[in-house]
């Protein structure tokens, strides 16, 4: 039964992970401004700078989800990014006690995608992408 299901859920998979990083690369070009000044306010180095990747690593990541292109490197970036933002951005443990639970909730949260990055980086995208439109080729 789950070898027919294989690429349906292949591709449902990439588009769940996309639907998490590309609204918020968006979102991070019209709240520009705002988005620095959060980077900032919890010790990102070079936030401005830092901001720009992100965006640039969300977008063109969650674009290379959604078509299944450059898809194992795609979902390598986005868990090394996803990793890293979480120590900066939901640091849950240096918070007061009564402020840690969404926190961590975020936290374990961006773990979990992560690892849900490294099994597409280790299996692919699956046949409905055009990364196996190019193996086939």
């Amino acid at each position: 039964m789950f070898n027919t299901l294989q690429n349906p859920l292949a591709l449902i998979g990439r588009l769940l992970l996309a639907w998490l990083f590309l609204p918020a690369g968006i979102s991070k070009i019209s709240g520009f401004a705002g988005t620095v000044g959060y980077a900032a306010s919890v010790g990102l180095p070079m936030p401005q700078l830092g901001t720009a990747v992100g965006l640039v690593v969300e977008i063109v990541g969650g674009l290379a989800l959604i078509v299944g292109f450059g898809t194992r490197w795609a979902a390598l970036v986005l868990a090394l990014f996803t990793l890293v933002a979480s120590f900066f951005f939901h640091a849950y443990w240096a918070l007061p006690a009564e402020q840690q639970m969404m926190q961590s909730l975020m936290f374990y949260k961006n773990i979990a995608v992560t690892g849900g990055l490294l099994v597409l980086a280790a299996f692919g995208a699956g046949a409905w992408s055009l990364d196996a439109r190019r193996e086939n080729a």
